[in-house]
């Protein structure tokens, strides 16, 4: 059975034990700020489980794309030296949300894994935990499996929990002995210790506890199941393989790589271990791109970078010098087209974010040797026999070295490594990143709203802008519950109906007032402090609120028409966008303000000024021809039907709201809109920049801030042209003009600064000193540019003949050197190797070839002290 053919039949077998299918969410997890990434199938299910949010149904299956490469769940340095370990995976999940319980998730399994996947009963075993007695009759009497098949096992391994607080219970795992005679031993032993030789197929978690903040579990009064079933091992089990990579999973993608590299698969030999990890990586790199994620420093982005990064060296390993990944990510998308098919729309965006990380990383690479021997020269001299934890940890964060390869570098070079040095500087980093990672923030902000999970508010917003009696649920003040909100204090109050829009979508929430008879206050905005509550900010301006009266909610219904222009305009821009630069253009964020729009999407390079115009024009072409915008409530699926585009980051729940410009646009949406686009006036784009690798950033204003921003162009236009006492007409010629005599007059000063520096030279003969027969000369020149005293640095050059020339300059509390080394003198000293020792002086770093090198720093009170030096360092070297 193939991996299409079992996804196929797992949903076939849920969907007739009536559970919802539903669609994989995305890597990027959408309000659960625990998580780095989607890692379980579970997660979208998250808060139905903590009882924050409700679905009509009780019964739900999924395939769900997963990564695992931080957290607790981290299998990355497992991935390729095992046969059963990846960082992308599929997970296979059934879940019952107070429905059913162990008996029935345990008979489905065991129906789907014998009856359907027809494994033999006679090699499946099961594990539960010690306590859990249920579940051990269930197996052994319910499904008839043998006391020797069924083994218990502690905490550790048959007990799950979604954090150090909430839903909890024991679990039971369903373990395929795949090759009885891979290695030999009692079963229970061999699976405890995570023998290759069993695959742990699937896990059934059984959600009975909830555990308070003292450890002390308490039944659930609805418990629930959630189960996962990793496809690639059950891929590898019912393909009769023992590795998952020898599945149709991973097979072509494999063939790739050893086309690539000209070997055989496997060989036995260490390169097999580079082969798997380059090909689970490009699987998680593919995915994770397309979800949106582009590499960065930090975050979601760093740990993309990382992987292109590692299975970049893996392909150096094997001989691939150049960029190479890119080559790999068709194969991926060929792999998982039946269930992926917007892989492949995206796939030459993929290929090119791919290709210039690459890039970057082999550039990167060769900077990071330099200093890697360097490490290793200092390491020599002073006696050490290893490179310290530091300068690893600064070889893996600046320049991506896994401290596997600066060990093997290490070994090559004679030397060890300070592995207990580089954890701590890396627990460190851990710790900076913690502190920076807002999820914890927001994670303290939603236990605050955990105990209003019971209440619901109803939003009238796109019916009505002012509901006349709305009644008060809860009012939360400084993160703690109170019966009333006194005049002049500040915060959140839910209502029982509403029609302010809560932050959601990149929309700003809505302000406004509520009053009644006795008190009037200031919403400031409001926001979902759980997916079926919506609080509003308030300030209390006069009077008391209580819980339980009725407001009149009132909704500023300027601002309101200002954010719906801005939003059917940045619907119109995404089309427009798509229509001029291509389909692989996908949403990666928004803003939509009163004010402004702000929309991030996915493409490679910057716009050119005639794209701009032509994006501009198209929008503000539909404006003109007064569209109408439709709205209508459907399903996921449907709206994906109709060729709606849906959003990667967001979450959709089961019903969802497409609108629709007619004949131009469809999303899923659930902002606020015009009910035709004439109503947005006019669009004007006022800034296009780059904000990530692969992603760029348009700002644009519309209606009434559209007219502003070209009326203060106007003026600006104006006083220009008066500046010039020109017409406007011809201010660009008088402009001109002025910007030619300008470059003529610096062109002579630059031709005077040096004949002067020149002259200085000649007043300073005497700094050119003999070492060891080499003339030297250090000196310093203020007032020069780089660029100048590179110059400076070349004709004195010329002037000594053969020799080495140190020159400095200061400004603005910046200090710059240059080295230059005559062609003759470049096999005894290098330039390149002379500015690493004297550009610390200075409190900076360099680099440049042998005849001729540069730096920069930040200590210029130090630069007549690193030219006065450099004598004494360059006379070492010789």
């Amino acid at each position: 059975m193939k991996a299409q053919e079992i996804r196929e039949a797992f949903l076939g077998f849920f969907s007739e034990k009536n559970h919802k299918i539903v669609a994989s969410s995305s890597l990027l997890p959408k309000d659960d700020p625990t998580i780095l990434f989607t890692n379980a199938g579970m997660n979208q299910f998250k808060n139905v489980f903590l009882g924050l949010e409700k679905r009509s149904y009780k019964r739900a299956a999924s395939v769900q794309k997963c990564l695992r490469v931080s957290g607790k769940h981290n299998d990355l340095e497992q991935v390729g030296r095992t046969n059963k370990h990846h960082t992308f995976f599929e997970m296979l999940g059934n879940f019952s949300f107070g429905d059913y319980f162990k008996r029935e998730a345990i008979e489905f399994a065991w129906e789907l894994v014998t009856e359907i996947f027809g494994l033999d009963e006679e090699r499946l075993y099961a594990t539960v935990y010690e306590e859990d007695e249920e579940a051990y009759r269930f197996w052994n009497e319910g499904i008839g499996l043998r006391p020797e098949r069924i083994f218990r096992f502690g905490k550790k391994d048959n007990f799950w929990a979604m954090g150090e607080t909430g839903p909890c219970g024991p679990c039971s795992e369903i373990h395929y002995d795949i090759d009885p005679g891979y290695e030999q031993g009692e079963p229970g032993v061999l699976i405890g210790k995570g023998s290759d030789r069993f695959i742990e197929l699937w896990n059934l978690v059984f959600m009975e506890y909830f555990q308070d903040e003292r450890g002390t579990l308490h039944l659930l009064p609805s418990p629930s199941i959630d189960t996962g079933m990793g496809l690639e091992r059950t891929a590898a089990a019912l393909e009769r393989k023992t590795s998952n990579f020898d599945t149709d999973l991973f097979r072509p993608l494999i063939k790739k790589i050893c086309e690539l590299t000209q070997r055989e698969y496997p060989a036995l030999d260490r390169g097999d271990v580079s082969v798997r990890i380059i090909a689970d990586h490009v699987r998680a790199i593919a995915f994770l791109i397309g979800d949106g994620i582009m590499p960065a420093n930090e975050g979601r982005g760093y740990v993309l970078r990382r992987l292109i990064r590692r299975a970049f060296r893996h392909g150096n390993y094997l001989g691939l010098e150049r960029p190479f990944l890119h080559h790999l990510v068709s194969s991926v998308a060929d792999i998982m087209k039946d269930a992926y098919p917007e892989l492949l729309s995206s796939m030459a965006f993929i290929s090119r974010v791919c290709l210039a990380e690459e890039e970057r990383f082999s550039l990167t690479l060769s900077s990071g040797l330099r200093y890697f021997y360097q490490f290793v020269e200092e390491a020599k001299k002073s006696g050490r026999q290893d490179l310290k934890g530091e300068e690893l940890f600064k070889l893996y964060d600046t320049f991506g070295f896994p401290l596997d390869l600066s060990w093997e570098l290490a070994q090559e070079s004679g030397l060890d490594v300070d592995e207990a040095g580089f954890q701590k500087e890396l627990a460190s980093q851990k710790e900076r990143a913690r502190s920076a990672w807002k999820g914890d923030a927001e994670l303290g902000e939603r236990k605050t709203y955990g105990r209003l999970k019971k209440l619901r508010t109803v939003y009238k917003g796109y019916e009505a802008e002012k509901i006349e009696e709305a009644e008060v649920l809860a009012i939360i003040k400084d993160g703690a519950s109170v019966d009333d909100l006194k005049q002049g204090e500040k915060g959140q109050v839910v209502l029982g109906v509403t029609p302010f829009y809560a932050e959601a979508g990149g929309q700003v929430g809505d302000s406004g007032w509520l009053r009644n008879a006795r008190f009037s206050g200031v919403v400031e905005g409001a926001f979902f402090p759980t997916p079926d509550v919506i609080a509003h900010h308030v300030q209390a301006v006069q009077g008391v609120l209580h819980i339980g009266e009725k407001v009149e909610a009132t909704v500023d219904s300027l601002r309101r028409r200002a954010i719906s222009n801005n939003h059917t305009a940045t619907h119109l821009l995404h089309a427009a966008l798509r229509r001029v630069l291509g389909d692989h253009v996908k949403q990666a964020g928004s803003l939509v303000t009163a004010d402004r729009l702000r929309f991030d999407f996915t493409h490679f390079s910057g716009l050119s000024e005639q794209e701009i115009r032509e994006i501009e024009d198209l929008v503000n072409q539909k404006i003109r021809d007064n569209l109408p915008v439709k709205t209508k409530l459907t399903t996921l699926e449907e709206g994906l039907k109709e060729g709606a585009v849906a959003i990667f980051e967001e979450k959709y729940g089961e019903k969802v709201r497409l609108v629709e410009v007619k004949d131009f646009s469809k999303e899923l949406c659930g902002g606020v809109h015009v009910h035709s686009t004439g109503e947005i006036g006019f669009f004007k784009i006022v800034g296009e920049s780059g904000v990530a690798a692969g992603m760029r950033r348009i700002e644009a204003v519309t209606g009434q801030g559209a007219l502003r921003y070209v009326q203060e162009t106007e003026d600006i236009l104006t006083d220009i042209a008066a500046f010039l006492n020109s017409s406007r007409k011809d201010t660009l010629h008088h402009l001109e003009k002025m910007k030619a005599l300008l470059e003529e007059a610096e062109k002579e000063n630059k031709a005077l600064r040096q004949k002067l520096a020149l002259l200085k030279t000649q007043e300073g003969e005497e700094r050119i000193r003999k070492i060891k027969g080499i003339n030297v000369l250090a000196q310093r020149f203020d007032g020069v540019s780089v660029e100048e005293l590179r110059s400076l640095a070349d004709s004195l050059k010329q002037r000594i003949g053969s020799g080495v020339v140190v020159l400095g300059t200061s400004s603005d509390g910046r200090v710059f050197l240059v080295i230059g080394v005559t062609k003759d003198l470049t096999h005894r000293l290098k330039a390149d190797e002379l500015i690493q020792d004297i550009a610390p002086l200075i409190g900076g770093g360099g680099g440049g070839r042998p005849d001729f090198a540069q730096a920069g720093g930040k200590k210029p009170e130090q630069l007549d002290m690193a030219l006065e030096k450099s004598y004494s360092l360059i006379e070492k070297k010789i």
